[in-house]
């Protein structure tokens, strides 16, 4: 590996940060990793777009942000339609990893970059600086198992050409992803249980909230699921918060109901307030939304987006561990699926949330000490 030049006089590296863009969890789940940097004297450089820049922005409106194009993948009104969309859509997803790695070996350059974060970008990766590449789901879930097969075996190409991979999980049995985090078999590349992240703190608060709802995720399902809850909402009583995940969205529902509050968005510190003054929570099954409220330790009914075979194996996988209750989002009943959640029985979950700072530790001194080895 080539020396690696700091940018300033002080000795600060120097890390560019990309979260992909499916979803808003990628970019949430960065919150305390960016911290921990900045607690360590890095200068952490952003790359993303729309929704995602929004978010991050609204958090550090310090750092510096750069230009990077999404992934941009769509899913099908129907869930049996979306793996043929998926497939249609995988010469444009080759296309946009092509161009990330010629957009990357630009901005080392231009913007003088050290060591490289990806959380879920597979182009990001340099040989000529420390690389990491972030994912909970090492093991990608089709249901079918050839699919399964090419599609870990397309994984692996990827992250076996970064440094290291972190996994925001716990290394034993008692883990939150299952299958996804756990493999029969890893990549070749380091592989690093760093522990669950999230950018929520507990404490406690008096709750306010009969339903907190949490809508999130790519189109069009997001605004479907909106839609039926909105429909049902109309026929429950209790006080409800939602938020719609849409950052940077001026456009607001106007509600007759007084008992119902909602927003687009809510920055770390309101949202973690809303949570915590909650009885229940509704939302995707989306593993950075289920680190959050393990954290929190708050009971949810999590609601998959259909056809996305990730969410509905960890609901699936979190309702039989008694972690969570989950309901398929297909003839969703609100009030059928609280009656049944308030009879399930939770099993409370603890775990270490700072095993991150840790491996995070490591990579710094790895990267003053110009040693790529062992990150």
């Amino acid at each position: 590996m080539k020396d690696i030049n700091f940018n300033t006089l002080s000795n600060r590296p120097r890390i560019l940060l990309a979260p992909l863009d499916w979803g808003l969890g990628h970019a949430t789940r960065c919150i305390p990793i960016i911290l921990k940097l900045q607690q360590q004297n890095c200068e952490v450089i952003i790359a993303a777009e729309t929704g995602i820049k929004f978010l991050l922005e609204k958090e550090f409106p310090n750092l510096i942000f750069i230009h990077l194009a999404g992934y941009r993948i769509r899913y099908s009104y129907s869930k049996f339609c979306l793996p043929l969309r998926l497939v249609l859509q995988f010469p444009k997803l080759l296309y946009r990893v092509y161009v990330e790695k010629i957009w990357l070996n630009n901005v080392i350059k231009t913007h003088h970059i050290d060591g490289v974060i990806s959380d879920n970008r597979f182009g990001l990766s340099n040989k000529n600086i420390p690389c990491v590449y972030i994912t909970h789901q090492i093991k990608i879930k089709t249901n079918y198992r050839l699919t399964e097969y090419i599609i870990q075996k397309i994984h692996y190409h990827f992250i076996n050409k970064y440094n290291t991979c972190w996994v925001p999980d716990n290394e034993g049995k008692l883990n939150f992803a299952g299958e996804l985090s756990h493999p029969a078999v890893l990549p070749k590349t380091s592989v690093k249980y760093i522990g669950p992240l999230s950018r929520f703190e507990k404490n406690e608060t008096e709750i306010k909230y009969d339903l907190c709802i949490i809508l999130s995720g790519p189109e069009p399902q997001r605004s479907l699921f909106e839609k039926i809850i909105l429909q049902q909402l109309k026929i429950f009583n209790g006080s409800v918060f939602i938020v719609r995940g849409l950052p940077g969205n001026l456009h607001q529902i106007e509600l007759k109901s007084t008992n119902i509050e909602i927003k687009n968005h809510l920055p770390t510190s309101e949202l973690n307030t809303v949570l915590l003054q909650s009885k229940m929570i509704i939302s995707r099954s989306g593993y950075t939304t289920v680190m959050d409220l393990i954290k929190l330790q708050k009971r949810a009914i999590l609601v998959p987006t259909p056809g996305q075979t990730e969410q509905e194996y960890l609901a699936r996988y979190l309702h039989d561990n008694k972690i969570f209750y989950s309901a398929p989002q297909h003839n969703f009943s609100l009030l059928d699926e609280l009656k049944k959640a308030m009879q399930f029985c939770f099993k409370k979950t603890t775990c270490s949330l700072k095993d991150y700072e840790n491996v995070i530790s490591k990579f710094i001194f790895v990267l003053k000490n110009n040693n790529n080895k062992n990150i």
